[in-house]
């Protein structure tokens, strides 16, 4: 059974509804929608990376595309007529179209095409207006920006 019921964890967290409706969706995804294969690595607090493994695929046959809080990878197979006489074909060969939504404030760094893999790499930049500031009590006017659990001054 491969059918998870997230009600209980609904009732006890606010604000997590898109995040358990991404869930349900990728739940309910049939076997069909397993092409290409990827990774999603995380490789620091603010870095990712996914790999899509997309062997016979050239950069001409590929499209990325960032929208916001969507990132969206295509493939297009070029028409290439070999009259060969196969006994198996086991290669996808077919074009596919991958999404996968990203988190408020992610966008793509670069995208590498090499052996048969294609490299996505993501940071998460959060703008200063949306850190944390810590405020002094007492009236003091001093705002001081929390930066990576260590406080600096705010210019």
């Amino acid at each position: 059974m491969n059918r998870f019921d997230l009600t209980p964890y609904r009732r006890s967290t606010v604000g997590f509804d898109r995040l358990f409706n991404l869930l349900e969706s990728q739940a309910r995804n049939t076997a069909g929608d397993n092409y290409p294969p990827f990774n999603i690595e995380r490789r620091s607090e603010d870095s990712y990376r996914i790999t899509l493994a997309i062997a016979g695929f050239r950069p001409g046959d590929l499209d990325i595309t960032a929208e916001q809080n969507l990132l969206v990878v295509q493939g297009r197979k070029r028409d290439e007529n070999v009259e060969a006489d196969m006994l198996h074909v086991g290669i996808a060969n077919r074009g596919f179209e991958r999404r996968f939504e990203l988190a408020d404030y992610v966008r793509v760094e670069r995208a590498d095409l090499a052996d048969g893999l294609l490299v996505i790499d993501l940071v998460r930049e959060v703008p200063d207006a949306m850190k944390p500031k810590k405020i002094a009590i007492g009236g003091q006017p001093n705002l001081e920006v929390v930066k990576d659990g260590k406080q600096a001054d705010a210019a």
